[in-house]
């Protein structure tokens, strides 16, 4: 009798969230094994606007759920640099370890947003605040668990997606199916180019699970993150199967233009492109944010 060879099977990741109701983000935890390896995916630094304080608390959470499972962080990963939270790798990173990783993309920001800031010659744009530069399609572990970043720009020109298992976090690429698409009116993203992103992530299987990074539901349903690529084709409100790109884009177009820009934008940004540093202290120990006037 022949012997047929076995398709590996996929280990399957095991996951917690946790909402952080100031930002309204989805912060992920995803490991292979209670007391084995852990990756955080876009974990928030707490930031008070009218203090200019910064704190701990949300990020507390994950390195408690870290502890209570015994898990070694190997990973910090970053979908894009977010412009409507702060990040919490930095301080991650000094408790827990792990390398922080985000798209090669991140350079086109650094290199965008440094004229905006005046961060001077000083601030490199070359990515190497972050320890790891994913490129598209690469292959990495979590552990025994085998994952890939996927290149999916049009929020910013550094998104990145990554799929564990039948998993995808997806960032800002995508919100639950009644809440639609992300903006694409920051310098560098492009609405076009987020049509193509998006049909690459709803190109996987119909069971293939996404996970969000914000959720922003009406009044009507509870807080939610989970969707799958069948939901998404079925009922996305601005990207569902069988609208077209030129549709798309004068929707996302036209909805841009009516939104504010996000409370946190200029102190985000100028973390986020840091890898979750904040910029050193100056003469008297204080570090400090810039604003740029009528810039944005």
């Amino acid at each position: 009798m022949p012997a047929f060879a076995m398709e590996p099977v996929m280990q399957q990741p095991k996951l917690a969230a946790f909402f952080d109701p100031a930002t309204a983000t989805v912060s992920h935890v995803v490991y292979d094994q209670p007391g084995g390896q852990a990756a955080i995916i876009d974990p928030v630094l707490d930031y008070d606007a009218k203090s200019g304080r910064t704190a701990s608390r949300s990020a507390r959470q994950l390195l408690d759920f870290l502890q209570q499972h015994a898990l070694t962080l190997q990973w910090i990963l970053e979908t894009h640099a977010h412009a409507d939270h702060l990040s919490a790798a930095a301080w991650l990173q000094q408790q827990a370890g792990g390398k922080i990783g985000i798209g090669r993309g991140i350079i086109q920001v650094q290199e965008i947003f440094r004229p905006i800031f005046n961060l001077g010659e000083d601030f490199a744009t070359d990515g190497s605040q972050f320890d790891h530069l994913f490129a598209d399609n690469e292959i990495f572990y979590i552990g025994t668990l085998q994952a890939k970043a996927l290149f999916v720009p049009g929020h910013t020109p550094a998104d990145m997606a990554y799929q564990v298992g039948d998993a995808v976090f997806v960032g800002d690429t995508l919100f639950m199916p009644d809440v639609g698409s992300a903006r694409c009116d920051f310098p560098g993203g492009n609405a076009a180019t987020l049509y193509h992103s998006v049909r690459k992530l709803l190109s996987l299987p119909d069971s293939t699970r996404l996970f969000m990074c914000h959720d922003y539901p009406a009044s009507t349903r509870p807080i939610a993150w989970e969707s799958s690529v069948a939901e998404q084709k079925q009922h996305n409100i601005h990207l569902h199967a069988g609208i077209g790109e030129a549709e798309f884009v004068s929707l996302r177009q036209a909805r841009d233009a009516t939104l504010e820009m996000p409370q946190l934008i200029l102190p985000a940004i100028q973390i986020n492109i840091r890898a979750g540093r904040l910029p050193l202290p100056e003469n008297n120990g204080v570090a400090y944010l810039k604003i740029p006037l009528d810039m944005l």
